[in-house]
């Protein structure tokens, strides 16, 4: 069996082979910045279909988010060698999935707006990339967290229109405290932050959401994509939830900014699978 892995901080979406076709599943997602080898290893056993498989993988492709170092991978490798015991284990960056889910094997930019956001040029041979992600805290713009960051501190202001005041007054409880508990005092703060964008995707119409969501585009494409001068030359793709539920908006950015729109894509796993089963295929 082959098993393929798109893992973002916040969700992990997995496909495996077993000779004649993919199944999916799914987990909590991994990223070495944030995880220990324990923590993934456990987040792998609460799903019982996929660890009863573990020990008939043979090979693992894990495509992740933070997996840019080696010291870093050796985090998700470890964890993914002690649950999936007989497998061989490859680990590389969440970038290469985009690269592989967008560009394919033509030149052009990929970008990656889901729980956080990075991006990576890709020649036609290899990848370049300008800097490595300063993470949510200094940057990640143009993200979920980088979004729900400016919510959450709005909601805490008075300073959101009322019905989306009062919708995540309702969903999530939020207080000061209850805030700065899961911010300052809880792991995976970038998860809960960006977790506020799926109630906020449901008052896109709203002026307030229109020009928040255009602002922090317009800020990923000038701090990051106009870094390359390629971007004027070559289409600027996109993956992750941020860039498909506000496809709209990000119509807009890149028209302000004379970019090409390229494809946009929600989750990679789907081309991932079409690429390694390529592979398989011509074994």
């Amino acid at each position: 069996m082959i098993l393929i892995a798109d893992s973002g901080s916040t969700k992990c979406d997995w496909a495996l082979y077993d000779g004649s076709g993919f199944t999916t599943h799914s987990t909590q997602g991994f990223n070495p910045m944030f995880h220990t080898e324990q923590m993934v290893v456990d987040g792998l056993h609460n799903n019982l279909d996929l660890a009863s498989k573990a020990h008939q993988v043979e090979h693992i492709y894990y495509y992740g988010s933070g997996c840019q170092t080696a010291e870093l991978n050796s985090v998700i490798e470890q964890a993914l060698k002690i649950v999936f015991s007989q497998a061989q284990v490859d680990v590389d960056h969440d970038l290469t999935a985009a690269i592989r889910a967008t560009a394919g094997h033509q030149p052009g930019i990929s970008c990656i707006l889901g729980t956080g956001s990075n991006l990576a040029y890709f020649d036609g041979q290899e990848i370049q990339t300008k800097t490595s992600g300063l993470g949510y805290i200094l940057g990640d713009e143009g993200s979920g967290t980088y979004f729900g960051k400016k919510i959450v501190a709005d909601y805490l202001y008075g300073q959101l229109p009322t019905e989306l005041h009062k919708e995540i007054e309702h969903k999530f409880k939020l207080t000061k405290t209850v805030a700065i508990q899961n911010v300052y005092m809880r792991p995976n703060a970038n998860v809960y932050l960006a977790s506020f964008m799926k109630v906020v995707s449901n008052y896109s119409d709203l002026d307030y959401v229109q020009n928040m969501v255009l602002e922090g585009l317009l800020r990923f494409i000038d701090v990051h994509v106009r870094r390359f001068d390629e971007c004027q030359s070559v289409p600027v793709h996109f993956v992750g939830s941020i860039a498909y539920y506000f496809q709209g908006i990000l119509a807009q950015a890149c028209e302000k900014r004379g970019i090409e729109l390229g494809k946009v894509v929600k989750k990679p796993i789907d081309s991932l699978v079409a690429y390694h089963e390529n592979l398989i295929n011509q074994a």
